[in-house]
């Protein structure tokens, strides 16, 4: 079987817990290669992603590694089962390999939370913002047209029925609400899809206020994936165009500790129920509306 060039973030995680199991047994690549009948150079290549392991020798390797069964042992299991094939694939050829990851990660997350200073989350756009937003990074109008229905099939998470609704948490700041994204008609249609998505039970939606001052985490976006364990949940960060995927653990504690802060800070959740006029105090959906009024 030939190494793959280009492994999937998924599978390239896959190898990376196998690694760092297989070191913490104390274990060469040499041994390992015996639990699969299997030579140095075969192990290198699971572990880099670069080859996937049959069913039956994770379930060896992981036994032989110390790995406890649980949450983690059933998700690295399904980790290795999973082909990543998904609605995505017809993607393939047009999109970068990160953002067919990113769709990955979406669809099979066990929750999400993400913070964005900039832009209304791609999972929250309108096809009239996102083609506006894509339209000032990208100039041919037929790959705008891929990339916004690629964008809006993202959504398809949030509209998933409720027994398998994946609970999902966005900060966004004000400033994201306040910049111009194509026409006012569109901003407004745009503010008014972010009060209609926070209805859905799994959705909550704060803004953080300029009011609430500075914060570390204004220089750039990221996003929390839940994993089938928390061993297993990884961050995505959008660095001027170069995204990384983040599954150290002391770097994931590190945003996670940051998305509670901002959470902290920002207004109140949207809560749609509640009729304007018995806010008490200003909250996230308080200042849509006020926003809404301004266009």
């Amino acid at each position: 079987m030939a190494a793959r060039t280009r492994p999937s973030e998924r599978q390239r995680r896959l190898g990376a817990e196998l690694r760092k199991l297989r070191r913490r047994a104390g274990l060469s690549g040499d041994a390992a290669g015996v639990l699969l009948d299997a030579d140095r150079t075969r192990i290198s290549h699971i572990e880099a992603g670069r080859m996937d392991v049959p069913r039956n020798g994770l379930y060896r390797l992981l036994r032989s590694y110390g790995c406890p069964e649980g949450p983690f042992f059933d998700g690295l299991m399904e980790m290795a089962h999973d082909r990543g094939k998904g609605w995505w694939d017809e993607y393939g050829e047009i999109l970068g390999r990160s953002l067919l990851d990113l769709a990955e990660l979406e669809a099979r997350a066990t929750g999400i939370r993400m913070h964005e200073p900039v832009f209304i989350p791609g999972m929250l756009q309108t096809p009239d913002y996102a083609h506006a937003v894509i339209s000032t990074l990208e100039e041919d109008r037929e790959n705008v047209d891929r990339y916004v229905r690629f964008r809006l099939a993202r959504q398809r998470v949030l509209e998933r029925e409720t027994a398998g609704a994946v609970p999902y948490h966005a900060i966004v700041h004000e400033s994201a609400l306040r910049v111009r994204v194509g026409s006012a008609r569109t901003m407004r249609r745009q503010l008014l899809k972010l009060i209609e998505t926070a209805r859905l039970p799994q959705v909550t939606l704060q803004v953080f206020p300029f009011a609430a001052g500075a914060h570390p985490a204004f220089a750039g976006p990221f996003v929390l994936f839940g994993g089938a364990s928390p061993e297993l949940d990884t961050a995505y960060v959008d660095t001027f165009g170069s995204p990384v995927f983040i599954g150290d653990g002391g770097r994931l504690a590190e945003y996670g500790r940051m998305f509670r802060r901002l959470s902290a800070l920002a207004l109140a959740p949207v809560d749609p129920e509640t009729a304007p006029e018995s806010h008490e105090s200003r909250d996230s959906l308080s200042l849509i509306q006020h926003l809404m009024y301004e266009l």
